[in-house]
């Protein structure tokens, strides 16, 4: 889903975003993996799938560590993909022109 993800956001025209990228904090503290990124932007963008509800509480905390380290994020689920794609495109597109 990550991949149908990331087609959805390249075919809008928007930029590739980086897969899978290592972040860090200022201090190079390992903070979390990206599903998606965009560096410029410093936007992250995650897909939660299935089993989200099985580590939300991990998920919340990685949250928290990835917005208190400066970085913008968006959370996308199957239902966003495929049933509110003009949504998740505009979303993206509209904190990438905020990071320019």
């Amino acid at each position: 889903m990550e991949t149908r993800l990331r087609s959805l956001l390249t075919s809008a025209g928007l930029p590739a975003p980086q897969v899978q990228t290592d972040l860090y904090d200022d201090t190079g503290n390992f903070l979390a993996r990206a599903d998606l990124y965009y560096p410029s932007a410093h936007l992250v963008i995650e897909f939660d799938g299935g089993n989200h509800r099985d580590r939300l509480v991990s998920d919340d905390r990685r949250q928290n560590l990835l917005l208190t380290a400066g970085y913008r994020l968006l959370r996308f689920t199957a239902a966003d993909v495929f049933g509110r794609a003009d949504a998740v495109v505009a979303q993206v597109r509209a904190l990438l022109a905020e990071g320019e």
